[in-house]
């Protein structure tokens, strides 16, 4: 995990009505990190994640993407909401994205079904989101997105709206498909639990103009299970990226000046 994957240098997002979202971001990105942005509501972490799939226009700065990547790079985009198309199956909500590239649907079929093989979803082709529950609409989402097969995948916030139980099921599975396909994860969240347990770095970001101000490497190996979310190490982590954010929050943490932070390597 050494090749840049994303460089974002100095940043800067003002939108049309004078809102400051972004100033002087910058956050490199490795090839196969599983990356959580944390900080206060509205300190632009959605806008990073926009900004990085060309969901709109950085008003200074730039994003490079590296040479890991193939030449058209792959990249898929998972929202808060899982968007379904309440009148399709799960079969055809899975498929729109391969639908509008054009691919044959024999192929199609195909793909839509080893996605939904990987979300443990085989079995609901032929549902419809009415159907099912809050977390299994949420897979089908991921499974839109996992079908177009990217290297880079952008979640934001994912698994806010379910309950405790359901939501840490799914950071286990998401962390098991992580590690066999080995994208590249960026993951917006507000729950510091959450961010430690999938991470292998947590980017704190400051009120808003959102920069960064704290960069967490979480070094516990992988796999993880529930031992390590009750592990002294885990909770280490949660104290400091919590601490972290506090700061954020209350402008005491010296803003212009990056911390790297590693709780594990001094015990």
């Amino acid at each position: 995990m050494s090749a840049p994957v994303i460089t974002l240098s100095h940043v800067s997002k003002v939108y049309s009505n004078g809102t400051v979202a972004l100033q002087d971001m910058n956050m490199t990105i490795q090839t196969g990190q599983f990356v959580s942005l944390v900080g206060p509501s509205g300190c632009g972490k959605s806008t990073v994640l926009r900004l990085i799939a060309g969901l709109g226009g950085m008003t200074t700065g730039s994003i490079e993407w590296g040479q890991s990547l193939t030449e058209n790079h792959k990249l898929a985009f998972v929202f808060q909401e899982p968007a379904l198309m309440p009148w399709a199956t799960v079969m055809d909500n899975v498929r729109l994205p391969l639908k509008l590239a054009g691919e044959p649907k024999q192929k199609a079929d195909q793909d839509v079904l080893e996605a939904l093989q990987l979300v443990s979803l085989r079995g609901f082709e032929r549902s419809f989101p009415r159907e099912l529950s809050g977390g299994m609409r949420m897979r089908v989402s991921i499974a839109r997105a996992l079908v177009t097969k990217p290297q880079v995948l952008l979640m934001d916030e994912p698994f806010g709206a379910l309950d405790e139980i359901t939501r840490s099921r799914l950071n286990s599975d998401l962390l098991e498909l992580w590690q066999e396909k080995r994208w590249t994860v960026i993951f917006v969240t507000h729950n510091i639990y959450e961010a430690v347990y999938l991470s292998n770095r947590v980017v704190v970001m400051a009120a808003r103009p959102g920069r960064v101000v704290a960069d967490i490497p979480i070094d516990a190996p992988y796999p993880r299970s529930e031992e390590f979310r009750t592990s002294p190490l885990y909770n280490d982590y949660c104290r400091e990226v919590s601490a972290r954010l506090h700061e954020a929050m209350h402008g005491t943490s010296q803003d212009h000046h990056l911390r790297t932070l590693s709780v594990g390597r001094s015990r």
